[in-house]
């Protein structure tokens, strides 16, 4: 919309107040503040919850792969087998053998469910889900025969452990009596407490060697699960369909999705209902705009006339209006990205804050699941956020324009 040098000195001229209009310029402002808030509230929302889904899908991965091939009754013997079939896959990246048993640990008199985790040395170095978010101790400690375990940092509060306590962990597969079977204890020494963000995950893991798991829990040279990466984790299912013969008959493929399927989904249905729900503030928002725009043409009635009686066209007086409402949206959302990027910037600050002024954590991990409130803007979403906007804006300042362009100046201007 191209307006001309005197359309714009009109429209400067309606966007501040004049004598008597500073109830109208308030209700612009309250347009511009609704607008704002919008705008901030969708980017806000939008981010944190695009966040929240990559960060627990990066973590979820990062310890459990795209895809893990499970073994009937928890082991899997032809492990080796499978692995070497699954590396020569088009499109799998890698293939780890893991076992992974619930077990009780107990320390200081206290007593926890854990999920023993065991691992090759040289895979457990090369996870930077684990490596790079190392609370106290080292992982080069934790070495086969050694007796070192890691374990998470919600565990370790739980249990009073730290780097050099003793946690014994116990597995119901122990040796059998004439009084039944007795349960196998095994002590070991706490050699890393590792935090990796996931609340359910620190708050479980016990991470070993692999052949210390296979010891603890009788399992030979058996493991219980091979872990899968891809190239494509939206294509695992077709990438991994050619193993299903192999796997069949001792196992399960089960990928990211049926892992994680319904908490995936809830995040995804929840991500469209909360921006269809912030959207109504944009909405609301764009009301006032109208309805500012409707006084202001009301009390501009006389002027309008004057301009037409000058030469002034319909659609001049219909351009000016609409830049107008225009630029009320134009600035709400100018400032509704400022507020935006402020608002997410100090996000995990602001949280902070509000724990230490009421002692109530408004992100507490035991619920939320991760431990930080996490963010991430996509620049694309954030251009559909102001094109929706714009969207919303543009007939709620068509219609108080074409009131002002249908003004009859002959009509108006009869008494004066």
């Amino acid at each position: 919309m191209i307006l001309s040098r005197y359309e714009r000195m009109a429209a400067r001229r309606y966007l501040f107040p004049q004598k008597g209009e500073g109830f109208i310029f308030v209700v612009a402002g309250f347009s511009v503040g609704a607008v704002a808030l919008g705008v901030a509230a969708l980017i806000v929302v939008m981010s944190v919850m695009n966040g929240f889904r990559a960060e627990l899908f990066d973590k979820i991965v990062g310890l459990n792969g795209h895809a893990v091939i499970q073994g009937f009754n928890g082991q899997l013997a032809n492990w080796q087998d499978i692995a070497v079939a699954a590396k020569k896959t088009p499109g799998v990246t890698s293939a780890l053998p893991l076992i992974e048993q619930p077990l009780m640990a107990s320390s200081n008199g206290r007593v926890e469910g854990v999920l023993v985790r065991g691992m090759r040395v040289e895979d457990l170095m090369a996870n930077k889900t684990l490596t790079s978010h190392v609370v106290a101790g080292d992982f080069k400690s934790i070495t086969p025969d050694s007796g070192r375990i890691a374990i998470g940092s919600r565990l370790a509060d739980q249990l009073g452990a730290y780097p050099g306590s003793e946690i014994s962990l116990i597995s119901p597969e122990g040796r059998s009596t004439v009084v039944g079977t007795v349960p196998r204890i095994v002590t070991y020494t706490v050699g890393v407490v590792f935090e990796v963000g996931v609340y359910d995950y620190d708050k479980a893991f016990v991470i070993m060697p692999m052949q210390d798991a296979q010891t603890l829990l009788m399992m030979g040279d058996s493991v219980g699960l091979v872990e899968i990466q891809t190239d494509n984790p939206d294509k695992v299912g077709q990438i991994l369909a050619p193993l299903q013969p192999l796997v069949r008959r001792n196992g399960v493929i089960v990928d990211w999705r049926e892992m994680n399927s319904a908490l995936f989904s809830a995040l995804d249905l929840e991500r469209v209902v909360m921006f269809i729900v912030v959207s109504i503030i944009v909405l609301v928002a764009a009301f006032n705009i109208a309805s500012s725009l409707i006084m202001l043409v009301r009390s501009k009635t006389r002027d309008i006339a004057i301009l037409r009686t000058m030469g002034a066209t319909r659609r001049a007086i219909l351009r000016i209006f609409m830049a107008v409402g225009l630029a009320i949206g134009g600035a709400g959302i100018l400032i509704g990205l400022i507020l935006g990027s402020i608002i997410l910037f100090f996000r995990q600050g602001a949280v902070n804050l509000v724990h230490l002024l009421t002692g109530a954590n408004p992100w507490d991990p035991s619920v939320r699941i991760l431990t930080e409130l996490p963010s991430k803007t996509d620049p694309f979403e954030v251009a559909a956020i102001l094109v929706v906007t714009m969207l919303l804006i543009f007939p709620a300042t068509l219609f108080p324009a074409r009131r002002a362009a249908s003004t009859d100046p002959v009509e108006v201007l009869r008494y004066e």
